[in-house]
């Protein structure tokens, strides 16, 4: 896991000087400090998705990009199997596979991610992140509690939610078990990426 997030924190370190960004602008980006975005470039920490998400946003690449090197290149349909897709590492436990990752210009990155149910967590404030877009969330197993700045929703099997991204967010499996998800992130019409 580490060698894979240090290439990715390369990657983003040499687009942002092939591109001529600063480590503030990215910091701005990324709602980081300058410090705290310089320790993420180098590779030192895991990097959330959410994170190379705005770092792929400002860079103008796709996420897959920075996440594989390898550019999206079909442009008609794309299918992934059952239990295939683009894993992406995640320091928050969740565990992600991008289920469109080589589908050129997408307007939304779809995920299904396993949510595993963690004790501890059920009774602490939960973690809370955002990213410019709305997203769309499908639960397929196991009971959710969503934290909405300050409002709790707890959902089940069958539920959805759709909620404006940008503000902040996070999520926990409850009642002692796993939980799995699909999840759409749309990106803004500003940042669709060619």
């Amino acid at each position: 896991m580490a060698e894979h997030i240090r290439e990715v924190a390369d990657r983003i370190r040499s687009l942002r000087e092939d591109n001529g960004v600063s480590i503030e602008e990215m910091a701005r980006a990324t709602s980081r400090t300058p410090e705290v975005y310089a320790s993420l470039e180098s590779g030192e920490h895991d990097l959330t998705f959410t994170f190379i998400y705005k770092c792929a946003a400002k860079l103008g690449v796709d996420v897959v990009d920075l996440l594989t090197s390898e550019s999206p290149r079909l442009k008609h349909y794309s299918i992934v199997r059952a239990g295939d897709g683009l894993p992406v590492e995640s320091p928050d436990g969740l565990n992600y596979l991008h289920k469109a990752p080589f589908f050129k210009n997408r307007i939304g990155e779809p995920f299904y991610i396993e949510v595993p149910y963690n004790e501890e967590l059920e009774d602490a404030p939960i973690a809370l992140s955002h990213h410019k877009g709305q997203e769309f969330d499908y639960i397929l197993k196991g009971r959710l509690r969503y934290a909405f700045e300050d409002h709790i929703e707890e959902v089940s099997a069958g539920d959805t939610l759709y909620f404006d991204s940008g503000r902040e967010y996070g999520m926990i499996a409850i009642d002692g078990e796993d939980a799995a998800l699909i999840s759409i992130i749309f990106r803004p019409k500003d940042e669709v990426i060619a």
